[in-house]
């Protein structure tokens, strides 16, 4: 997916007093917003036209949905001071906003990378009952921050960061910038105290760490095994993901979050869910028979909401 530069028809949202968010319209909408809403939520450092596949799938979804894709205040460089509780809220906002555009029109929230830490927060994190209901989920390259960083970043650098957030959180001073060495410059901005515990999650229980390999059947009762069964779930992860440590079994995972899900009662959809063969993690240099894969899960998806199918 080479760039080129490019004009996006679509309509623009000014869902709250700062915050937007851009609908894709494609030729099956001939000119008019449609009835239902996929709402993307990007991962750290991302915003509208950070990465191509969001805009070339819009360009293929049935003609009753479009892509919506949402900025929150954690967008771009934003993550490193918000935080997934103040996302779910602003979330809860545009799904308000929606909602009140088309009262009978579905909307499915998607994620991919931190933007599926907060799908699972808005569904099962603190207040979540108190949300506007969402007719579906799509999880697309769900992983471990934990889990990465802790493959890039020097074992004692990490371990200082850690210290001195812990400190800093202790001080009264969470929401203070930890020094750009301590996280090793990973980003291109340095991040508050609180946020980075969350996502390296020290103790395995940081509000961002909802999808490590070693988390505990009672961890992920309390995450999947919540979903409701109003809402249907479907993975989208990738083989190939950059961001995944070798020694994690992406298949196996991807199954108990599958059996989880189902045992506290929620819906998956299982054929469209799964491991995608050769994907990366957010699909920019992938060949077109890899992305397609991915698109055509998505609209069955779709396609299986539409129909009452799950």
């Amino acid at each position: 997916m080479t760039f080129q530069p490019v004009a996006y028809p679509g309509v623009l949202h000014h869902y709250t007093k700062k915050l937007g968010a851009f609908t894709h319209l494609n030729k099956a909408h001939n000119g008019e917003a449609p009835k239902n809403h996929v709402l993307f939520i990007g991962g750290l450092e991302e915003g509208l036209l950070s990465f191509p596949y969001p805009q070339l799938l819009a360009a293929r979804l049935p003609s009753e949905w479009a892509l919506t894709s949402v900025l929150l205040s954690s967008s771009y460089t934003g993550w490193a001071t918000s935080s997934l509780a103040k996302d779910a809220t602003e979330l809860a906002a545009c799904v308000s906003y929606f909602r009140g555009l088309n009262p009978a029109g579905k909307i499915i929230l998607m994620g991919h990378s931190t933007g599926c830490q907060d799908c699972m927060e808005y569904l099962t994190g603190n207040e979540s009952e108190d949300r506007p209901a969402i007719q579906g989920v799509i999880l697309q390259a769900a992983v471990s921050d934990r889990e990465a960083l802790g493959t890039v970043m020097e074992p004692e650098v990490l371990r200082k960061s850690v210290v001195l957030a812990k400190e800093m959180v202790a001080a009264g001073l969470g929401s203070d910038i930890l020094p750009a060495a301590a996280t090793a410059h990973l980003f291109g901005n340095s991040c508050s105290a609180s946020r980075w515990l969350s996502l390296i999650s020290p103790e395995h229980d940081g509000a961002d760490d909802y999808f490590s390999s070693d988390l505990t059947d009672a961890q992920l009762q309390n995450s999947f095994g919540r979903l409701p069964a109003t809402t249907p779930l479907c993975i989208l992860n990738s083989e190939k993901d950059e961001n995944v440590p070798g020694y994690v079994d992406k298949e196996n995972l991807v199954k108990k979050w599958i059996g989880v899900t189902k045992k506290g009662g929620g819906v998956v959809d299982e054929l469209h869910s799964g491991v995608i063969p050769k994907a990366s993690h957010n699909l920019a240099e992938d060949s077109d028979e890899v992305v397609d894969e991915v698109f055509n899960r998505v609209v069955g998806f779709l396609c299986r909401i539409d129909e009452g199918g799950l």
